[in-house]
């Protein structure tokens, strides 16, 4: 089981730069911030789910990994003409600028969401599926108002 979470973290890590393209660092910062994000909570939610084992150890570690994410600084991830309609290569809506205040609100949920997951997280299985629907819930609420449609 470890060996599978290592390997998803490498393959995680070398394939970035395919995806890097010629974008402004802050872009770049972000979408790895996400791509951490969209790791851990897969194997949250594949342990949620049933088709990955449950492992403590491993659920905390990404419950850990989210926690942290939720507490890096965003300020000089989202600088002004790094939306997506100012350059190709992103998702972000200009509505990020224009309600910076709601937009960190949203990101400080998904803080509480990742911090109240690392609490449970490595006591057991049926700790992990209602804090994935609080965390799922704090990602859309972002996504549905911040991130445009692919």
């Amino acid at each position: 089981m470890k060996t599978s979470f290592a390997a998803l973290a490498a393959l995680a890590v070398i394939a970035a730069p395919a995806f890097a393209q010629d974008l402004p660092q802050p872009v770049k910062a972000r979408q790895g911030q996400f791509n951490i994000m969209a790791l851990n909570l897969g194997i949250l939610g594949g342990m949620a789910r049933g088709s990955v084992d449950y492992d403590a150890d491993a659920a905390q570690a990404a419950a850990d990994s989210l926690v942290a994410v939720s507490k890096l600084s965003q300020a000089a991830m989202w600088a002004d003409g790094t939306d997506a309609m100012s350059l190709d290569g992103t998702r972000a809506q200009p509505a990020i600028w224009e309600n910076m205040d709601d937009f960190s609100a949203k990101w400080a949920a998904f803080g509480e969401a990742a911090t109240a997951m690392a609490s449970a997280a490595g006591t057991g299985k049926d700790a992990i599926g209602p804090n994935m629907g609080a965390l799922g819930a704090s990602c859309k609420g972002c996504h549905d108002t911040y991130r445009a449609p692919e």
